[in-house]
């Protein structure tokens, strides 16, 4: 799959986004549940454009959010 991140990058990138961004990794994964339900890709491009992110932090945004989501339809 084209989308995974190894988990060091996927946990640096998530560090610095707060930094980055000036918003904590809760917020957008708020941004990115209310917003359009797209295939994982077509959604790093609109977190892209939309709140003008650098690639590789929308990608680790999404990424997350897949994984929070997986990890409550487990439980």
């Amino acid at each position: 799959m084209s989308h995974v991140l190894s988990e060091e990058t996927h946990r640096n990138l998530l560090a610095r986004i707060p930094h980055r961004t000036g918003r904590q990794i809760s917020d957008w994964l708020r941004t990115v549940e209310e917003g359009p339900a797209l295939p994982f890709e077509e959604k790093v491009s609109w977190l892209r454009h939309e709140h003008d992110l650098a690639y590789g932090h929308a990608k680790a945004i999404i990424h997350e959010h897949a994984l929070r989501r997986a990890a409550r339809r487990l439980l």
